[in-house]
């Protein structure tokens, strides 16, 4: 990708009107840094590979592992985080415990983050 320079205003001037639409619709530090975190957990290949078997079906762990080659410790590890930012669930069946999405807001972020990526493309 071609690195271009970052362009500035020739003046400097500000803009009282949007300055003040800005301030009235920014959201309360917390909510931001709220979002943050949960976007951070999306920055993990493992954990996107993990969501999207689960777009695919409820499973468990052992489940996971085989599909992803991955130990199942790892990937009880990523669950445990996925899980606490509230973006995948578990029920328990017997000895097995299944995952799934949390709701459909988790297929929404990842359709919308793989159309940005494909537009230029």
């Amino acid at each position: 990708m071609e690195e271009k320079e970052l362009e500035c205003c020739d003046s400097n001037e500000v803009h009282e009107d949007l300055l003040k639409i800005v301030n009235e619709t920014m959201p309360e530090e917390t909510e931001l840094y709220d979002l943050a975190e949960l976007f951070k957990v999306f920055g993990d290949s493992t954990r996107i590979r993990i969501l999207f078997v689960l777009f695919e079906a409820e499973v468990c762990v052992c489940d996971l592992a085989q599909a992803l080659s991955m130990t199942q410790s790892a990937i009880s590890h990523q669950l445990k985080i996925l899980k606490q930012s509230r973006l995948v669930k578990s029920r328990r069946e017997g000895k097995s415990v299944f995952y799934s999405l949390a709701d459909g807001h988790v297929r929404t972020i990842i359709a919308q983050g793989r159309e940005h990526i494909e537009e230029d493309l």
